[in-house]
């Protein structure tokens, strides 16, 4: 509104009180938003309910479909001699301990009737080494051996987990044979 060159806007004329002087005369005032009229606003009111509805629906979609996947996270389909290549056998936890400066491990003996193996398991976090011991739990023992923090590991334990993110031993209901196949 000020009848001014762009000069007079320059930075370095910023704070100048010569800018104004009384009795400076401005251009006609001139509105710096136009007025929104009631029907505009319903109209973009309608608009967003409607966006909003599309989006809550995108949404819920959404989360079936990630809980779908969570869920499911099915591994790639395998013929059934893949799965009959492997021995599962039911054992005993004779022995366990924490392995040293690893917080997850710990190295378990595990009576499998015909031999004592050593296994390492990442389970110290949800169980203590004196509570298992005794347990009878379910081996893959056929696994290639691993090193683990130095230690060789000879099978691996099967363990469930719960969507708390608990572990639980795979396991028969009674106590059976050391060394019984699972199949």
């Amino acid at each position: 509104m000020m009848k001014v060159v762009d000069k007079m806007l320059d930075w370095e004329n910023a704070g100048s009180l010569k800018l104004l002087k009384p009795g400076y005369s401005l251009r006609e005032p001139q509105l710096l938003f136009r007025k929104i009229e009631d029907e505009e606003i319903i109209y973009q009111l309608e608009k967003l309910k409607q966006k909003s509805t599309v989006n809550s629906q995108q949404s819920t979609d959404k989360k079936v479909e990630e809980s779908k996947s969570q869920i499911s996270n099915i591994k790639s389909e395998i013929q059934f001699d893949d799965f009959a290549k492997i021995d599962l056998r039911v054992g005993t936890i004779v022995a366990a301990e924490k392995v040293e400066k690893a917080d997850k491990l710990l190295k378990l003996s595990v009576d499998l009737g015909f031999e004592t193996c050593t296994i390492v398991s990442g389970i110290a976090l949800h169980f203590k080494p004196e509570e298992i011991v005794g347990k009878q739990v379910t081996v893959v023992c056929n696994l290639a051996p691993r090193k683990m923090r130095g230690i060789e590991s000879n099978g691996m334990i099967l363990m469930a987990e719960d969507k708390s993110g608990k572990l639980h031993f795979v396991n028969p209901d009674n106590k059976i044979d050391e060394g019984s196949s699972v199949s």
